[in-house]
């Protein structure tokens, strides 16, 4: 499904005709590129394997004709950071999608720290230095703006068997409900994206078996109609019933049926 002609009108008006999108080379992030794609914009889009990502880049400008730029590089790690803020520097990008990050399942005391620790580093820290960077860009730029902060519904509560991953997107979460505000009298809008189960490579990565779940072209639509009206989207159908539905809950009850939900969804490592 398309953005509707009105939606495209409101986001160039409003952030002109430039975005940027991390983690593009699948999932939701390939889904938000290939709508911003569909509807006109300059994109600069990243991932961590190239070849993937160039050619992503090629179809693209030969499907809808807009320029697209490739930059590679494992966002976790400070020198790819770097290397993307300074070759975005001259771009007048209005629309930011920190999308890039993965998540990790299983009880935290049997897991690698070394990717725990990664994981924190996209999620959180990356996450923090690019939302800083670019409203500080288009403050100095004196034009408007927009940050999307890719959050789940993992981030409203407690996830045994999916601990840190949970608290990494708690983070996002407060983060962007702070920023919000903050950034609001200088025309920078802020909008925390906390979808539920997607079907993409995020699950394969961060070893879960999913049962019903949503389309990364789902979830991508409704991202884009909401920047610039609210602070949070949650994102399909399947997000609002979950989410609404765990709302009205105390908070340790939450925590159990999610716990129950994970252990479902990380069966197969006990019996590995």
């Amino acid at each position: 499904m398309e953005l509707r002609a009105n939606t495209i009108k409101r986001l160039k008006k409003d952030y002109g005709n430039w975005a940027l999108v991390t983690g593009a080379t699948s999932g939701i992030g390939k889904a938000l590129a290939t709508q911003l794609s569909k509807a006109g914009f300059n994109l600069v889009i990243t991932g961590r394997r190239e070849p993937l990502l160039h050619s992503i880049s090629t179809d693209l400008f030969d499907r809808y004709g807009t320029e697209t730029i490739p930059i590679s590089g494992d966002l976790s790690e400070q020198k790819s950071v770097e290397n993307l803020l300074k070759e975005t520097a001259h771009l007048p990008i209005g629309i930011v999608i920190l999308n890039a990050g993965f998540g990790t399942s299983g009880k935290l005391i049997d897991a690698d720290i070394k990717d725990e620790l990664n994981m924190l580093d996209l999620n959180c820290k990356t996450l923090l230095l690019m939302s800083h960077h670019y409203a500080n860009k288009m403050r100095n730029d004196s034009r408007k703006g927009s940050i999307v902060l890719l959050s789940s519904m993992v981030a409203f509560q407690a996830v045994p068997n999916a601990a840190n991953y949970a608290a990494s997107k708690a983070y996002v979460q407060s983060l962007g409900e702070a920023l919000h505000r903050e950034l609001k009298p200088e025309k920078i809008d802020v909008l925390c994206a906390s979808p539920g189960p997607v079907a993409s490579g995020f699950s394969e990565r961060a070893n879960m078996k999913m049962g019903k779940s949503l389309t990364p072209d789902e979830i991508a639509r409704p991202i884009l109609k909401a920047i610039g009206k609210r602070n949070t989207v949650l994102p399909g159908r399947l997000t609002k019933f979950l989410v609404y539905n765990l709302r009205i809950m105390p908070r340790s009850l939450k925590i159990r049926i999610m716990e129950k939900v994970m252990s479902g969804f990380t069966k197969h490592q006990r019996q590995a």
